[in-house]
């Protein structure tokens, strides 16, 4: 399962609207940005109280960087 996959997973876990859950990778040299975006109504669940839940979400990204050597930066869309 790559990162981009991992996300999905996971906001689609959390969210009352999964199939309104769109996930956009986009890689670099270093880095590999990927874009979250959810439905207006789910944003609250997906940043969750004092912003722990994308907390969470970006520190399991971070564990998956030792595969690729590239960090992953995750971007929650409006």
């Amino acid at each position: 399962m790559d990162a981009k996959e991992l996300v999905v997973y996971i906001a689609k876990s959390i969210v009352d609207q999964p199939e309104l859950v769109k996930v956009n990778g986009v890689e670099g040299e270093n880095s590999v940005v990927i874009e979250l975006k959810v439905a207006k109504d789910d944003m609250g669940k997906v940043i969750g109280k004092e912003g722990k839940t994308i907390s969470a979400i970006r520190t399991i990204l971070s564990a998956t960087r030792a595969q690729k050597r590239k960090r992953h930066i995750l971007e929650l869309l409006e």
